[in-house]
């Protein structure tokens, strides 16, 4: 593998007049420093799998190649592609590029199989649906650590009763477990975003609902969520209303915000009984 012979990334940039793209939503983290640390903070060992959405000029991929990852890139932008081809011959049968929609991907193809770790610097008007899609979809990433907004980051991690807590705090918690890990300034970024962003590790939890059990979950949180203001008995009245708010232990007069994950998990098991 010769990574180290590679140029800077802000020169390999300019010398194919590239700049970042607002529509696809995208700012380079060009600092290795950092991208190295999140590799490490992503705990795989080297040779495992590692899927990347949006490595845009590869400074993640870069450190996640050196870190000893077989990686396999996810690229709607081709204007990366030459960029991505020069660093996959840089570092022999270690990287495969997939240029395309990360939301239309088959990870489980794309994984073949074994286990694989979502590690990613997630373009900001995707990251949001991106990982519900992980959490709740038929594939389980073995982990994920993903670069969000910092506003996104505390509404995944948010507690129960916190500013940030919803239904996103709840479908992530009830399925992982989530620790915010490393936050990384506005500064960082090439062009700097005009918020600061923060790095999500989640990692599947044991006893992680079935799908039945998670599909009743999404409903009650859209439900309870969409009208989070509102009584419990007011936002559920159409989902099953107070019988069921009574069968999960729950008081019909709370709001959604004060509900702990495990309440919502009773509400899904109370949803599913009464069907």
């Amino acid at each position: 593998m010769n990574l180290e012979i590679l140029p800077p990334l802000r020169d390999v940039l300019a010398d194919h007049g590239l700049l970042a793209k607002k529509a696809f939503g995208q700012h380079f983290l060009l600092d290795l420093n950092i991208t190295r640390k999140i590799a490490r903070l992503a705990a795989f060992a080297p040779g495992e799998r590692v899927i990347e959405v949006g490595p845009g000029p590869g400074g993640l991929t870069r450190a996640l190649l050196e870190a000893g990852a077989r990686v396999t890139a996810i690229e709607k932008d081709e204007r990366f592609r030459p960029l991505l081809d020069e660093l996959a011959a840089a570092a022999p049968g270690a990287l495969t590029l997939i240029l395309g929609d990360a939301l239309n991907a088959h990870e489980a193809e794309i994984a073949e199989g074994e286990p694989a770790h979502i590690v990613a610097n997630l373009p900001y008007n995707v990251g949001t649906p991106l990982l519900i899609k992980w959490l709740t979809g038929p594939w389980t990433p073995a982990s994920m650590t993903l670069m969000f907004q910092k506003e996104v980051a505390e509404r995944i991690t948010a507690p129960a009763n916190g500013e940030a807590y919803g239904r996103l705090a709840v479908i992530a918690q009830a399925t992982s477990e989530a620790k915010m890990v490393m936050e990384v300034p506005a500064r960082a970024f090439t062009p700097p975003p005009k918020v600061d962003s923060a790095v999500v590790r989640l990692t599947p939890r044991p006893d992680r609902p079935s799908d039945a059990r998670l599909d009743a979950l999404q409903k009650i949180t859209a439900a309870a969520f969409g009208q989070r203001r509102k009584m419990l008995r007011a936002s559920l009245k159409g989902v099953g209303g107070e019988p069921l708010i009574e069968a999960a232990g729950l008081d019909p007069q709370a709001r959604a915000e004060t509900v702990d994950v495990a309440g919502f998990l009773r509400l899904a098991d109370a949803w599913i009984a009464r069907r």
